[in-house]
């Protein structure tokens, strides 16, 4: 099928016209094999309350670290399950760190492979899970009269380094 050619259906449920191809995982095959790292970091903000319950093990659901580097290091090996197109990585390597600023907690992610292409999709994934366990942990302490979050947020998750072994970015 060339590219613009419809793919013989006039559209999918919702109405959506298909009118071209696209390659929704690029190909990687004609790219070498080299090592890939990448480190990604955010941070969730909440309570005085919750942070206390948090560093006295107190969170009713568990030990809410622990709880959130294992569901950090699962979203890492599941990306691609989450981004529909990012490839299949054999990654080797996975470090979550978490560190206090205030109230604010901060996740940062290191992830590593050698394969073709970069890593910083899962070290992204990685923390943005890893957070939102957190979140899930914490929200009973966190809820106001209202049921609302107001002074919660996830935020900051960027990408803060990512290199290939010829030092390359």
């Amino acid at each position: 099928m060339e590219e613009g050619e419809s793919r013989g259906r006039d559209s999918l449920e919702g109405g959506i016209r298909l009118s071209k191809r696209t390659d929704a995982i690029i190909s990687i095959g004609h790219k070498p094999i080299i090592e890939r790292v990448a480190i990604a970091t955010g941070r969730l903000s909440m309570s005085l309350k919750s942070k206390t319950a948090i560093i006295s093990k107190q969170i009713q659901k568990g030990d809410v670290l622990e709880a959130s580097t294992i569901a950090a290091i699962q979203a890492a090996k599941d990306t691609p399950r989450a981004i529909p197109h990012c490839h299949p990585i054999p990654l080797e390597s996975c470090t979550v760190e978490w560190n206090w600023d205030e109230n604010d907690l901060i996740c940062t992610v290191t992830v590593s492979a050698h394969w073709k292409t970069g890593v910083e999709m899962e070290a992204l994934n990685s923390v943005s899970i890893g957070l939102l366990c957190v979140l899930d942990m914490i929200k009973s302490v966190e809820k106001d009269e209202n049921g609302q979050y107001p002074n919660t947020e996830i935020h900051g998750i960027r990408v803060l380094k990512k290199k290939k072994a010829n030092g390359h970015v």
